[in-house]
């Protein structure tokens, strides 16, 4: 008997809901909040009305993470409709997510769940939620669904150009030095996962020329052949997005392109104008 999995993530893959709705995702909410509400994101407040808003205020906004509650209310719903589940996670370097959902699953009976550190977020995380689900739907057993989730883990890339270096700053990143330095100098940062954290991987004058290094990372693991996924994950520059995906695509045969968001929880984190490639080996 072919046992039903669940396929869980939180709201950082930031999944198109079409993709949620095809394969039955189950997501759980981060929160961005403001000084005067907080907002579950994807349900109170879209990437949209997150970048709109940021423009008009000098406020920093906050993250936090779902409530244990949140998950033991899920694991609950799902034990009458499916014998097992996989669910995977923003980076634990970044946010107490995995964490606190490992933690529920020690307080739900009558259902398996594997819980999977991304070690990474934004659409990388996406991949791995849509590789997982496919899975599913091919009739995959759980434990092979997390052989390939976790292989994943290990191979995904992903770079991103930072244009506002306040946002980092805040976040504890950029000490008070480098953030001075950095904005006279008009420094374009490349950030990257690093141990499961965001760390600085280069940095570049302008953000033309750290687009153009990111081009030369992912060109050194295309032409090793074989092929790859990746998406353009942009914060509020689409039509900066939409121009790198072409450009890709003339370039490369063998990468098949999407276009995906720096939602508002991770958005908070790198700031609006941020934009960065994510990759793997498919």
């Amino acid at each position: 008997m072919v046992k039903k999995i669940a396929v869980i993530t939180d709201s950082t893959a930031y999944l198109p809901k079409e993709v949620i709705e095809k394969y039955h995702i189950h997501v759980v909410p981060l929160s961005v909040n403001f000084s005067f509400n907080s907002y579950k994101e994807g349900v109170d407040m879209t990437s949209k009305e997150f970048y709109e808003y940021l423009g008009k205020t000098n406020e920093l906004p906050t993250t936090s993470q779902p409530a244990i509650g949140d998950f033991i209310q899920l694991f609950e719903d799902l034990v009458n409709k499916y014998d097992e589940a996989i669910a995977i996670h923003l980076s634990s370097g970044i946010s107490g997510t995995y964490q606190t959902a490992l933690s529920a699953t020690n307080m739900v009976e009558g259902i398996t769940i594997e819980v999977i550190d991304s070690e990474i977020a934004c659409y990388s995380l996406g991949f791995m939620v849509i590789e997982a689900a496919e899975m599913v739907q091919k009739g995959n057993t759980l434990a092979e669904i997390k052989d390939k989730i976790q292989a994943i883990v290990k191979q995904m890339k992903g770079y991103f150009v930072v244009d506002d270096l306040s946002h980092l700053h805040r976040g504890g990143r950029l000490n008070a030095a480098q953030f001075l330095v950095g904005s006279m100098l008009k420094i374009k940062p490349i950030i990257y996962f690093k141990d499961k954290k965001l760390e600085p991987f280069e940095k570049i004058r302008t953000k033309k020329k750290a687009v153009d290094r990111i081009f030369q990372l992912l060109e050194e693991d295309v032409k090793k052949g074989g092929q790859f996924k990746l998406s353009v994950v942009q914060a509020n520059v689409i039509e900066e997005a939409v121009t790198i995906k072409k450009q890709i695509e003339e370039s490369y045969n063998n990468v098949e392109v999407t276009i995906s968001d720096f939602g508002p929880v991770i958005g908070s984190h790198t700031g609006p104008g941020t934009i960065g490639f994510v990759w793997y080996k498919a």
